[in-house]
């Protein structure tokens, strides 16, 4: 999604695409080693090789956590990122997979003389098209002028 301008310059049913992001396997172990989450899904290739998956995967988080760094924001548009509803993942991510955000904006509601909530359903889909990751993202955003 683009927070890139003021709570007024947004309207209910806008999409967006963003670019892709290939998750490495150096993405997973340094994720694991930020978050504390050595869960052998993720860091031992035998282990995951007897899952249902049979082969390691990305953190969850580390995929809702890419998909934000696709976002485009602009400092001074965006206040505060507001919170998630409705999250799920849907499928899951391998190494060498890519990435991509489809955004659409649900809901716009006015909160202050300074700040309007923009609510994004966000997609994030591989590059086969499929939904990995499916939200319902909330960002504070400036009102027109108070940046």
């Amino acid at each position: 999604m683009c927070f890139d301008r003021p709570f007024e310059g947004y309207v209910v049913g806008e999409r967006h695409r963003s670019r892709g992001r290939t998750i490495t396997e150096a993405d997973i172990v340094q994720f694991a080693g930020v978050s504390g989450d050595f869960y052998p899904l993720h860091i031992d290739r035998e282990y995951a090789k007897q899952t249902q998956f049979g082969e390691r995967i990305a953190h969850g988080m580390l995929t809702l956590s890419a998909a934000t760094g696709l976002w485009v924001m602009e400092p001074g548009c965006v206040l505060a990122f507001y919170g998630i509803d409705a999250l799920r993942f849907v499928r899951p991510v391998k190494i060498g997979d890519t990435i991509y955000v489809e955004s659409e904006v649900k809901q716009l509601t006015e909160r202050s003389d300074t700040a309007g909530l923009v609510t994004v359903h966000q997609q994030i889909l591989n590059q086969h098209g499929e939904t990995v990751v499916d939200a319902l993202v909330h960002m504070l955003v400036a009102r027109e002028g108070k940046k």
